[in-house]
């Protein structure tokens, strides 16, 4: 009796406290909003070599979608955005928390045929989760904490985010025309042939991975030439952590002869500008868009339809223990006009040329003694023609023509022709209304190196044939 007296005692003294808690919970809730955005595609493709789906692009190996996109596979965003309202209402802070999910899948399957338990299954990522504080005190500032997304331009038929995708997690501060920002990169990835972020620390007796940091340090400025041209400058600076102190030699030799992970620490810059001119027009927006960008040593990244230049190419100098030579040149220009009001024709060029440290174009080895390319060349061109036959249906109309070379080998190349009838619920005659309903026919045709050496996804399935196809019905979104 005395106890569910004492528990009674208990329950009226802190009940008090609990709907304080929960009345603050709530009035807090009414100064909060939320909002939810998204962005996805599936669907499904057939093809005429095995009378069933093959799920490959037909785009050159370590290209992605530089060379057209309507082949992706299925994938999905999912942004959950929570908004805060300053305490003084009169105050025109704008604060937010972010996040992005990313589902898609690690093989070749549907999302409707798996799972995150499935054999190459659904992998969930999240790339974004931050805090935002924008127009502070009705100023132009803004800082963040956090991972995102942190990138602005992109060639959207090629999904290729280029000149900026400073992407990662770190802080940023921006004050009007000017950007700061600081990623950290760090990983475990023994699989990876970029440097190795971390060494191998047996300072106590026990092997433990010890993280090595790579810090990149970014700044932007846009001038604003006149009304139509404003010129973006960046400047990156790459730290990798060194590993000076660890008493262990190099190269550690116990497990793997060659393998070398206390190299001593490096860097790298990066310099670019990029012109973005907006271009007469009575309807949609007209642009054309030229970035240059250069790295150097660590920071010669941009590869495998990517353009972040911390994912360094090529081999080191296994001499010095250090990328000193390596360097990235990467060229992009897009333009985007009315052709008349019933056509839209987006066009593109892109350019990359990059070497690691060793002193060959061939293969070199890294610091985990594989073998890899250590130069390599690609450019490709393309464009698209949207058409609209009504306000509903519209005909999407690509070609790309796309060329790479790796090291000494020889040039791999394709065209690709795509034709796209396409259905537009919403009823807008716009290049960026969405959802689309596409029915996709895709060409393509590959030179003797590309087809001799299976340089293709669509190639290793079929085998050496010198013209691919693709047949499918796709659904793309965003909100």
């Amino acid at each position: 009796m005395k106890s569910y007296l004492i528990l009674l005692i208990l329950a009226f003294i802190t009940l008090p406290f609990y709907t304080i808690a929960q009345l603050n919970y709530i009035e807090q809730g009414d100064k909060t909003g939320f909002s939810f955005d998204t962005y996805g595609r599936v669907g499904v493709d057939w093809n005429y070599d095995n009378g069933g789906s093959i799920g490959r692009r037909l785009n050159l190996n370590n290209m992605g979608s530089i060379g057209g996109r309507l082949e992706e596979q299925d994938y999905l965003e999912l942004v959950p955005t929570f908004h805060f309202k300053p305490f003084n209402d009169n105050d025109p802070t704008k604060i937010k928390v972010q996040t992005r999910f990313a589902v898609y899948s690690n093989s070749l399957s549907l999302f409707g045929n798996s799972s995150t338990s499935s054999l190459g299954g659904l992998t969930i990522a999240m790339p974004e989760i931050y805090a935002e504080a924008s127009n502070i005190n009705g100023k132009d500032l803004s800082i963040w904490i956090g991972a995102r997304l942190y990138r602005k331009g992109e060639v959207h038929i090629a999904d290729h985010f280029f000149f900026d995708d400073h992407s990662g997690q770190g802080f940023g501060v921006a004050f009007k025309n000017t950007r700061f920002a600081s990623i950290f990169v760090s990983s475990t990835d023994t699989t990876a042939d970029v440097p190795p972020y971390f060494y191998l620390n047996i300072g106590d007796g026990v092997t433990n991975i010890a993280l090595r940091q790579r810090n990149v340090l970014v700044v932007e400025h846009d001038f604003q030439l006149n009304n139509q041209n404003t010129l973006t400058g960046l400047f990156e600076f790459h730290r990798m952590g060194g590993a000076e102190s660890n008493p262990i030699p190099t190269p550690f030799e116990e497990h793997e002869p060659g393998i070398i992970l206390n190299y001593p620490s490096d860097h790298g810059f990066v310099y670019g500008l990029k012109l973005q001119s907006e271009l007469p027009s009575p309807g949609n927006r007209a642009y054309n868009t030229l970035a240059i960008r250069y790295g150097s040593r660590i920071a010669n990244g941009g590869d495998g339809g990517h353009s972040k230049t911390w994912v360094t190419y090529g081999a080191p100098d296994l001499d010095k223990l250090n990328f000193s030579g390596a360097y990235s040149l990467s060229i992009v220009d897009e333009i985007k006009f009315d052709l008349s009001e019933k056509n839209n024709f987006n066009g593109y060029f892109i350019f990359t040329q990059s070497k690691g440290a060793a002193d060959t174009k061939g293969m070199a080895k890294t610091y985990w003694a594989r073998e890899v390319y250590n130069y390599k060349q690609d450019l490709t061109f393309g464009f698209r023609d949207v058409h609209y036959i009504s306000d509903k249906f519209h005909l999407l109309s690509e070609f790309h023509y796309s060329q790479r070379t790796d090291g000494e080998d020889p040039k791999y190349s394709y065209q690709k022709f795509s034709l796209a009838p396409t259905f537009a619920p919403t009823g807008e005659k716009s290049t960026s209304v969405r959802p689309h309903f596409r029915f996709i026919f895709s060409l393509s045709h590959y030179n003797n190196a590309a087809v001799e050496n299976l340089y293709s996804p669509y190639l290793q399935f079929v085998g050496k044939q010198k013209w691919g196809h693709y047949l499918g019905v796709k659904a793309e979104w965003w909100l």
